[in-house]
């Protein structure tokens, strides 16, 4: 703990405004809602690769959901702050992955607001058990970042 998360590849980067409704009675973003930054990004991060939500289910029967997360703060993001969140993957298996996520200010990348670290789960979408991704999902997610 205490680094930022790092990955091999060129991350994917999304980009995220505060807004008043984030803050909390300090001015400072309320911590559950970094969650919903970081989840907006994996979420980007799919679309981009062809894989919104809506497809993963109807598609290819599958959703992907968190297993376990790591997130450490560094500094407060505040009202009208603009953000980039990033996506690398660090380890894809056969059901699930490993992703690493910075939180920067968009123009000081050097200021590191939060990382996060997580394990996603591939799971069926009629028991939610864990399954294999599928060779399409996993193949496209090691070719880009």
């Amino acid at each position: 703990m205490g680094k930022p998360a790092t990955a091999t590849q060129k991350p994917f980067s999304w980009p995220v405004r505060i807004y008043y409704e984030d803050t909390d009675a300090s001015g400072v973003v309320y911590h559950a809602n970094y969650l919903k930054y970081f989840e907006r990004a994996r979420t980007e991060w799919l679309r981009r690769m062809g894989f919104d939500q809506v497809t993963l289910m109807q598609d290819h029967r599958v959703a992907f959901t968190v297993a376990a997360l790591d997130v450490v703060f560094y500094k407060p993001a505040r009202l009208d702050d603009e953000l980039s969140v990033t996506v690398s993957v660090i380890r894809i298996g056969r059901a699930s992955m490993n992703l690493a996520q910075n939180m920067h200010l968009t123009h000081q990348a050097d200021t590191l607001i939060a990382t996060l670290t997580c394990k996603v789960g591939c799971v069926d979408t009629v028991n939610f058990k864990p399954t294999a991704m599928p060779a399409v999902i996993s193949k496209e997610m090691q070719g880009v970042s």
